[in-house]
């Protein structure tokens, strides 16, 4: 059984991290774009169903570490996911987007990156204190905007672009830490890529997000008015 949940879990990550890379060369709107959208999210609602199943294994095999991150895992991309969909279904009622789950996610990010942050402490373990920065900025960053929402017209794509910006995170870091070498010991070739693999895609979706936002929601600079001579 639980190699099936491994072998799915497997098959839904090539799945998205194939058509997270379609919608993001793809024009953005486009009903190629689109689809290739829904397609992510739905390999990607495996992937954390799977997750949630191999945590629970972990647990039980007093793997605590590793259940507990990918526990962790399960909570932000959960989060990323719904907000990256929800931002496209609410764009013309911010309010709503930002109603009682918008809140009740915010505030479980934040305790779910403290919580990991001090096991860290006691385990000794820079990865989960390193990481559990993201749930602890992004829950922070949530509450904030509920209670001063974005005034700004496409709020929604700024929170949509940043939304799936964060769940490629998560898909780089599933193929990095553990997909890819899961690929190479099967070639015979011994890869680890340490902490690279957990940070690179943090700081790459950093990047990429600034060079989204100047080109999509960067505000154009009005021209002064042309002077007429008398």
């Amino acid at each position: 059984m639980y190699r099936a949940i491994v072998t799915a879990h497997i098959a839904c990550g090539v799945i998205a991290l194939a058509t997270y890379w379609m919608a993001g060369l793809s024009k953005k709107g486009s009903p190629f774009h689109r689809s290739a959208g829904k397609a992510y999210l739905l390999s990607m609602m495996g992937v954390v169903a799977s997750s949630v199943v191999m945590a629970g294994f972990a647990f039980a095999r007093d793997l605590v570490v590793i259940a507990t991150f990918l526990a962790y895992l399960v909570v932000i991309t959960t989060t990323a996911m719904a907000l990256g969909w929800l931002a496209l279904r609410r764009k013309r009622d911010q309010a709503a987007y930002r109603g009682l789950g918008y809140r009740v996610a915010a505030v479980l990010n934040v305790a779910s990156g403290l919580a990991v942050f001090a096991f860290g402490i006691a385990k000794g373990d820079a990865l989960l204190m390193g990481f559990s920065w993201v749930g602890i900025i992004v829950g922070g960053q949530m509450l904030w905007r509920a209670w001063k929402p974005l005034a700004e017209a496409k709020w929604w794509l700024r929170e949509h672009i940043g939304a799936m910006l964060g769940c490629g995170v998560a898909t780089h870091i599933a193929f990095l830490g553990i997909g890819i070498r899961r690929l190479t010991d099967a070639l015979g070739v011994q890869v680890d890529l340490g902490m690279v693999a957990w940070f690179a895609p943090v700081a790459v979706s950093f990047l990429a997000g600034q060079w989204l936002q100047r080109k999509y929601l960067a505000t154009p600079v009005r021209q002064p008015a042309a002077v007429t001579a008398s």
